[in-house]
């Protein structure tokens, strides 16, 4: 059993941490008016590029870390742009709701940091 975790539990478990952000970056496509309409409500500037380098984050980032192609690079930059998504978007200390999707991201960081720290194991592009 230890054998097939060792093997296959990184891949699943990169796939399973980065899926969310793939499915989130092409869904901001489709709903890019949308999407910047809520970035513009919570007071940010230049909504447009920020949406675009989101975008760009979230996808870039989240196939790097499925295919295991520079995987600590991929989740450092998701991981830096999750803090301030986090503190501006799901500000629970100002809207209790947020308590949940706060915690949620703060379980994200704590797997993109084991990649940060472990890379991306033996079934991926770059085999660490």
């Amino acid at each position: 059993m230890t054998d097939i975790v060792n093997k296959f539990g990184p891949v699943v478990g990169r796939t399973l941490l980065a899926v969310i952000f793939l499915k989130s970056g092409i869904g901001k496509i489709g709903g890019f008016a949308a999407t910047a309409g809520y970035m513009s409500s919570k007071g940010l500037p230049m909504v447009d590029v920020l949406l675009a380098i989101t975008i760009a984050i979230e996808l870039a980032a989240s196939v790097m870390i499925i295919v295991g192609f520079k995987a600590r690079l991929g989740a450092t930059a998701l991981l830096l742009w999750m803090i301030p998504v986090t503190v501006i978007f799901h500000n629970f200390w100002a809207v209790p709701a947020e308590i949940n999707m706060f915690m949620k991201n703060l379980a994200i960081m704590g797997g993109l940091l084991l990649i940060m720290a472990h890379g991306s194991g033996p079934m991926s592009l770059d085999k660490k």
